[in-house]
């Protein structure tokens, strides 16, 4: 996550994590469909308006670093030095990605979604919007010259990669046999 540089950032940074924080802890200890909003704030001890202006809905609360892994995906394919090919650099920020949301103490984190309807659509919504960004700025790039279904292809295969290997006995095994297939599927377009 980037730092925030000025007094009133941190502060609203902050605010936002303590909101997350505390709706994480509701959740893993009373289920997420036992925990409203209301609660939510009341334990952060912040107004739902403050609640709702940092999150736009009780399922966001439990993915607190959507945007910040929308923008790494997309600064991953973007801002890679030049002349580095696509997919290693897509490789190595799933690969980090993967590395942090299996974590120690992940594990709780991933059951509720699991386990949680209303979560496991909305990480399916989350995964399609970071495949269509992703796919545009792979698609931006002035050296690729593939076609948009083939940028949107290789995106959704990117993102899909996360998923499978988060759920695999050895996610970065598995992180490297997807790609493998991934770098076989870019050369052949």
């Amino acid at each position: 996550m980037t730092e925030p540089s000025g007094r009133r950032e941190r502060k609203k940074a902050a605010t936002r994590k303590k909101i997350a924080d505390t709706a994480l802890h509701l959740f893993l200890e009373r289920g997420y469909d036992a925990v409203g909003i209301r609660d939510v704030a009341a334990e952060a001890d912040v107004a739902v308006t403050t609640l709702f202006s940092h999150f736009a809905s009780k399922e966001a609360l439990v993915f607190d670093l959507d945007a910040d892994f929308e923008q790494r995906l997309a600064q991953a394919a973007a801002g890679r030095p030049a002349g580095e090919p696509l997919i290693p650099a897509l490789h190595r920020e799933i690969l980090a990605l993967v590395r942090h949301c299996t974590a120690d103490g992940a594990a709780p984190i991933w059951r509720l979604i699991d386990e949680t309807p209303a979560l496991r659509e909305y990480e399916g919504s989350m995964r399609l919007r970071h495949a269509e960004s992703l796919a545009a700025a792979i698609a931006a790039d002035p050296g690729l010259s593939q076609s948009a279904t083939a940028c949107r292809a290789i995106a959704r295969f990117a993102i899909d990669a996360f998923s499978l290997a988060r759920e695999a006995a050895d996610p970065e095994a598995a992180v490297d046999e997807i790609f493998s297939m991934v770098e076989a599927a870019w050369k052949a377009t």
